[in-house]
């Protein structure tokens, strides 16, 4: 397989989508969206060669936000760039319509099935879903990869488990990512809303409008009165205890650093929990700090890729979306050398910034030409989807 080596970096080799849209990965995706046929999903996928298997364990009982915002997160994840192909499952019809005709629409290649139609025979239902996927997988052989711009790429940046190294050195350097990928047309995520506390000032100024100003505060004391609400000392919670024994002491010390994810530019939104990017640009995703659920939120929002940075180490990973783990932590980065995929510790001792940049969107354009996270080679992946409320 041929990766980048364009000096300029302003190319990379992805999936062409139906929708136009450009996938790093061209993955068949097994889709569950009710509690009723997880384990029947989980039989189909363990058939099929290469499938990946994504499961909300919840059923019709949702309502509110909570149904609105998992909806809108289950079709977002059908419609990942890196989902070739998707098979839908559900035990109600009208649940899997509200799914497939999301994927009729973007013309991607699916097929939905219901067990209520197979007179709820689960081997039934397995059988034909292993005979749709094979099928399925067979067209998505067909499909390969093609020269693309820069600005095809949607990232997400993450930390999680951070120590200093991530403020002083791993943040900032992903910021510089960030204003790189913007600048060439592309698009960036950020999350861990209450992580912007005590910069949501500096955050606020950078945005495109007022209102957009306006909105990053609101979501930053929204998160904030929650906590209070519900009688939660954040010390303890965010920064956890690992964070506080390896030095980060407060939830304001920690968003000082954790905001450097966003580099310079300006601020062109926020976003729902899930919710797609109205244009190319950087966005703020008001979304949960905790790893599992901030990377689901990006994976449904479009995002073909994250970019995790830690100083202690976080093995957790998206499965629809290649997790790119970085640290500047040298002790670190020597245990967990089948974690870490890019060692910027140098930097703490006064390597040269723009080599390391250059050597990092290097990495970057390779996985997303087609090599492998250490996360994807080791199946550390998976989903998590937000909850809101109980269910009926």
């Amino acid at each position: 397989m041929t990766f980048i080596s364009s000096p300029e970096l302003n190319n990379f080799r992805g999936y062409i989508q139906n929708d136009g849209k450009v996938g790093v990965r061209n993955d068949f995706l097994i889709l569950n969206i009710t509690g009723l046929t997880e384990a029947i999903a989980y039989r189909i996928g363990s058939g099929l060669n290469g499938a990946k298997v994504i499961s909300f364990p919840y059923g019709l009982g949702l309502f509110g936000k909570d149904a609105d915002i998992s909806l809108m997160v289950l079709r977002g994840l059908a419609l990942n760039p890196n989902s070739g192909a998707v098979l839908v499952l559900s035990a109600d019809r009208n649940r899997l319509e509200e799914i497939i005709q999301t994927l009729e629409i973007a013309g991607k290649p699916f097929k939905g099935i219901a067990l209520d139609e197979t007179g709820h025979d689960s081997l039934k239902m397995i059988n034909m879903g292993l005979k749709a996927g094979a099928k399925l997988i067979r067209q998505l052989s067909k499909h390969s990869r093609n020269l693309v711009e820069l600005s095809s790429l949607c990232l997400g940046v993450e930390c999680g488990h951070s120590d200093p190294t991530s403020g002083i050195v791993s943040n900032p350097l992903i910021g510089k990512i960030t204003d790189r990928i913007v600048n060439a047309g592309g698009t960036v995520i950020m999350g861990e809303t209450l992580e912007w506390l005590g910069v949501e000032d500096k955050l606020s100024a950078r945005a495109v409008s007022k209102k957009i100003g306006q909105d990053i505060k609101n979501a930053v004391f929204r998160r904030e009165n929650l906590a209070i609400k519900s009688g939660i000392d954040l010390l303890g919670k965010n920064p956890h205890r690992r964070n506080i024994e390896e030095g980060l002491t407060t939830i304001e010390e920690k968003a000082s650093g954790s905001a450097s994810k966003s580099g310079s530019v300006v601020i062109s939104g926020v976003l729902e929990y899930g919710e797609a990017p109205k244009s190319p640009g950087l966005w703020l995703m008001d979304a949960a700090s905790y790893t599992p659920e901030s990377l689901t939120g990006f994976a449904a929002s479009g995002a073909q890729m994250t970019i995790l940075s830690t100083g202690s180490g976080n093995c957790y990973t998206s499965k629809l979306m290649p997790t790119f783990q970085l640290t500047a932590n040298s002790e670190t980065a020597k245990r967990l050398d089948c974690q870490i995929d890019f060692d910027c510790s140098s930097l703490m001792l006064g390597g040269d910034k723009i080599k390391v940049e250059e050597d990092l969107l290097k990495e970057i354009l390779s996985i997303a030409s087609g090599m492998f996270c250490y996360g994807e080679i080791l199946g550390d992946g998976g989903e998590t989807i937000s909850r809101y409320g109980e269910s009926l």
